[in-house]
């Protein structure tokens, strides 16, 4: 049936189905047993018109034979078999979805930063959800359907053949007729429904997240009931473009109803003439004619299983454009890494040294140059300067998320970017402001840095992070749900739950992204002084807008910009020293003060 795709349709689905990692052995078990189930209840069919035909020339019971237990037999095992095919292939279909989604997330996770990021949320959410399951649903929907089909009407067409060759003929002919022009027609009709239907959906989930998380700030600018409007319309079209599609269905239904019409009357017409003949017996006329009502039952599912072989194309064609792009942008990893490698991290303390750094995203600007800093175990580091002065694209630089656009930077004497991600997070550790909690326990939050935390690690960990009280409070403790996002926990309980994680990893070396933003000023400043005292022994390099609490930081770096250029560090020193010597410095400073008061 692929080859009514498209060349690229076909290519991506080749692909997409590499990724699945799919287990020959079991796509074959799950066909024979499927073919199994289906030739037991043609097997059912025929034995059973066979008896019927016998019994009503009614002979003694014994010339009736086994036929009897050969129908509770077939009737028994169709149900059995059948039960066992959906176990076989489901199972192989779901271990290729979730070996499909490990290949995503891995891609993914291995990409630059600026790719990921300019992904919309919705759109990661389709193809790694919605599209992976419509690529695994066609290993159940699809290829199995196909490879009972024939592997049935091949066997059913030799047995009829075997009774009367002309009615084998037959009934080969109107299955492949209902094999191919069913499908051929499904396909062609279905392949621009259904990929209008795929935009739709995605327009749909970007929509709906859009809604839920920032129903707020839409429903105060009075935005809210266009974007309903907007998701309704998305709505309406997407179950417009489902009737389309179901269409086909009908039409490939109307073309196998047809095809097994044909089968029983060309069967009757070369039939009786053999029976009138005497080279054919009557009990065995009725066998040929009423088999063909079971054999096409394997045929019928095919117009359904075209549907969804355009629907997993498109959705291939996707996942593998997705593919592509993160391809593209790869950072180095353990196998594909070319020259120097970090060394172990116990065989040294880890360093983080730039020289002359200039940063920026990929394609656009340089917004920050000219750095000089050094980070190692026991260090504190601030970086402070006004919103969208480059501070975020300077942690991601320094992280080894994206690479510099000038100057050195080095990790242990080598280049980040050169090295695989792993050995990098070894060392160092980025938690951004908006860093993700997930909805599962405390304990299990925390794993996420390091997945081996105890429970006493856990809790000694939280202590540490100022949430000792806190978790003291929950109703099951380190097992407590944490919710979406952490929805049910204050702004600065979700801050010193993620302080924690950021403790947990193993990494010597810490860089974290406003952990004090959208805080009260008391909150947010005893949780940047709690960053700058909690491990002595981590390197620490802090981006905050609050300068109040670094009187612990070794050295800050004041970022500035002049004219229309890039920013430059303008001042740096001890908290102390730039509060005497730096005149803007101090003025911010005060500024805090008296928002404090």
């Amino acid at each position: 049936m692929s080859l009514f795709l498209h060349r690229d349709e076909r290519r991506a689905l080749r692909r997409a189905l590499s990724l699945l990692e799919l287990d020959g052995g079991r796509v074959a078990l799950s066909v024979l047993t499927g073919a199994l189930g289906l030739t037991s209840a043609v097997a059912l069919s025929g034995v059973a018109a066979w008896l019927i035909a016998r019994a009503s020339q009614m002979p003694d019971v014994v010339a009736l034979g086994v036929a009897p237990v050969l129908v509770r037999l077939f009737g028994v095992s169709r149900s059995v078999l059948r039960y066992c095919e959906r176990l076989v292939s489901h199972d192989t279909a779901l271990r290729g979805m979730n070996a499909l989604r490990t290949h995503l997330y891995e891609i993914l996770a291995s990409s630059r930063t600026d790719m990921v990021a300019s992904l919309r949320r919705g759109d990661v959410l389709s193809r790694v959800g919605t599209d992976v399951d419509a690529v695994g649903d066609l290993v159940v929907r699809g290829f199995l359907p196909a490879g009972v089909a024939a592997t049935v009407g091949l066997v059913t067409s030799v047995a009829i053949g075997l009774v009367y060759w002309p009615a084998g003929l037959i009934l080969a002919a109107c299955l492949i007729l209902a094999g191919v022009l069913g499908p051929m027609a499904t396909i062609r009709s279905a392949r621009a429904a259904e990929l209008a239907r795929q935009e739709q959906a995605t327009d749909l989930s970007a929509t709906a997240l859009t809604a839920i998380d920032g129903g707020s700030e839409l429903s105060v600018a009075g935005r809210m009931p266009h974007l309903l409007a907007d998701l309704d319309r998305v709505e309406r079209h997407l179950a417009a473009t489902r009737d389309k599609a179901a269409r086909p269905a009908a039409v490939a239904a109307a073309v196998d109803t047809l095809a097994m019409g044909l089968a029983v009357l060309g069967a009757v017409l070369v039939g009786l003439p053999a029976v009138a003949a005497g080279t054919l017996g009557p009990v065995w006329l009725a066998v040929i004619v009423l088999v063909p009502l079971s054999a096409f039952e394997a045929t019928a599912n095919l117009g359904p299983a075209s549907v969804q072989l355009v629907t997993s194309a498109g959705a291939a064609v996707r996942i593998i454009e997705l593919v592509d792009r993160a391809e593209a942008t790869a950072l180095p990893t353990p196998d594909s890494a070319q020259g120097p490698r970090l060394s172990s991290p116990s065989q040294g303390a880890s360093r983080l040294r730039a020289r002359g750094l200039a940063v920026g995203w990929p394609g656009g600007p340089v917004v920050a140059e000219g750095i000089d800093l050094d980070l190692g175990p026991g260090d504190r580091l601030a970086v402070v300067g006004p919103s969208g002065i480059g501070k975020t694209t300077l942690l991601l630089t320094l992280a080894g998320l994206l690479p510099p656009r000038a100057g050195e930077l080095t990790l242990d004497g080598v280049v980040p970017w050169s090295v695989p991600r792993d050995q990098v997070a070894e060392r160092v550790t980025l938690t951004q402001e908006d860093a993700h909690i997930f909805d599962t326990s405390v304990l299990e939050n925390l794993r996420v840095a390091r997945g081996t935390v105890t429970p006493q690690e856990a809790t000694a960990l939280l202590q540490r992070a100022g949430l000792g009280t806190w978790l003291a409070t929950l109703p099951e403790g380190l097992d407590t749900v944490v919710g979406t996002d952490a929805t049910a926990l204050s702004g600065g309980e979700r801050r010193r739950l993620l302080l924690a994680r950021a403790l947990a990893a193993p990494a010597p070396l810490m860089l974290l992204d406003e952990p004090g933003e959208h805080l009260d000023t008391a909150t947010a400043d005893q949780l940047v002084a709690d960053l700058l005292t909690a491990d002595s022994s981590r390197g620490v390099l802090l981006v905050t807008h609050r300068l109040s609490a670094l009187d612990c930081a070794h050295e800050v770096l004041v970022l500035g910009t002049q004219a229309r250029g890039p920013a430059r560090v303008r001042a740096r020193g001890t908290h102390a020293w730039l509060s005497e010597h730096d005149e803007g410095y101090r003025w911010s400073l005060e500024q805090e003060g008296a928002g404090r008061a």
